[in-house]
């Protein structure tokens, strides 16, 4: 904005060159965020996977307890199914339990008094590992950071 001491009301406010300018500024600055892409936490991925995994395992519970039946969780490197259902994908992470279904799969049985198979959930990204632990005795679903 030129500045000068005996201004009328009328010649006050920007010039056209000055707008344009900021507006050239302004869409650069915005052009650089849009190619940064969205803003990701992959401590808040993990964690929201770990709790999505953690609630899947409780619901697996409640309808072994509630139909009167086994319901097994097959836990995959890439994600997890509950019995014969969908394939629930994790991208990105990684899965592990210290327990089995069957001969080799990796996974968590529930029984219908409430009682489980037992063992840990270890959830991974490349730098995080989270950890559920499943009771055994009583099918208590517990999250805990890794060590």
């Amino acid at each position: 904005m030129i500045w000068r001491a005996n201004r009328s009301p009328a010649e006050a406010g920007f010039t056209l060159l000055e707008m344009t300018i900021v507006l050239v500024i302004l869409g650069l600055a915005l052009g650089l965020l849009a190619l940064r892409g969205p803003m990701r936490s992959r401590g808040l991925e993990l964690r929201a996977a770990t709790e999505q995994v953690a609630q899947t395992l409780r619901a697996a519970r409640a309808e072994a307890i509630a139909a009167d039946h086994t319901v097994d969780v097959a836990l995959q490197p890439g994600g997890y199914r509950v019995g014969a259902g969908r394939f629930h994908p994790l991208p990105g992470l990684s899965l592990s339990a210290s327990t089995v279904l069957g001969a080799t799969q990796p996974g968590i049985r529930f029984a219908p008094d409430g009682s489980s198979s037992g063992g840990v959930v270890a959830i991974a990204d490349r730098v995080q590992q989270r950890r559920i632990a499943v009771d055994w005795l009583t099918g208590r679903v517990r999250i805990a950071d890794a060590p």
